[in-house]
């Protein structure tokens, strides 16, 4: 058995001053089609723009088998004040001899630029090495995309370098920025 298994089986509700973080539902779906919807959303993540509703639909499927496997997984970014669900943010591997994982993350852009993302990764770098017990924390962004760096840096990653063409995405290589915080940089 993995040291996360029941963890994520059994995906604890996380919450910060603003933001409630719990597991995907079904429920879900018009939320998420409200912002996945979103070609800019969509633009710098693996997954497509969703067309319909459907979309959504199977995304959210697709999370609530990983959880019953146990696998890593996504917490919905939940606003406390309205209970809307935003966005997205969660382990996309984990590395169990090594302890260490990556994290991946989306959020509606009228949420864009008001610290919301930077109040999830925390919290879920918080998770990481206090539940999960990790050493290693990364996360990656197209180099297109330097807003995510800058949350990534806000919660004391550190820049470790390019990754030339580490993706393909939306038909083309992109190259990436690799960022990473150590259980022992913690400044959280």
């Amino acid at each position: 058995m993995q040291f996360f298994e029941g963890i994520f089986s059994h995906l604890p509700v996380l919450k910060t001053e603003r933001l409630i973080l719990r597991p995907l539902r079904m429920r879900d779906a018009e939320d998420l089609f409200a912002y996945a919807k979103d070609p800019e959303v969509s633009r710098h993540v693996l997954w497509d723009t969703h067309e319909s509703i459907w979309d959504s639909r199977r995304f959210l499927r697709g999370a609530i088998r990983q959880y019953r496997r146990g696998q890593p997984g996504s917490f919905a970014i939940v606003l406390k004040d309205s209970g809307r669900m935003i966005g997205t943010i969660g382990f996309m591997w984990i590395n169990v001899d090594y302890k260490s994982g990556e994290v991946g993350y989306s959020l509606g852009r009228e949420y864009w630029n008001k610290g919301i993302m930077t109040e999830a990764l925390r919290e879920v770098v918080r998770f990481g090495f206090e539940d999960l017990g990790l050493n290693r924390i990364e996360a990656q962004h197209e180099v297109s995309n330097p807003a995510s760096g800058k949350v990534m840096a806000h919660v004391g990653m550190q820049f470790e370098g390019i990754l030339r063409q580490r993706i393909r995405n939306k038909g083309c290589y992109a190259d990436v920025a690799l960022y990473a915080i150590l259980r022992g940089d913690q400044r959280l």
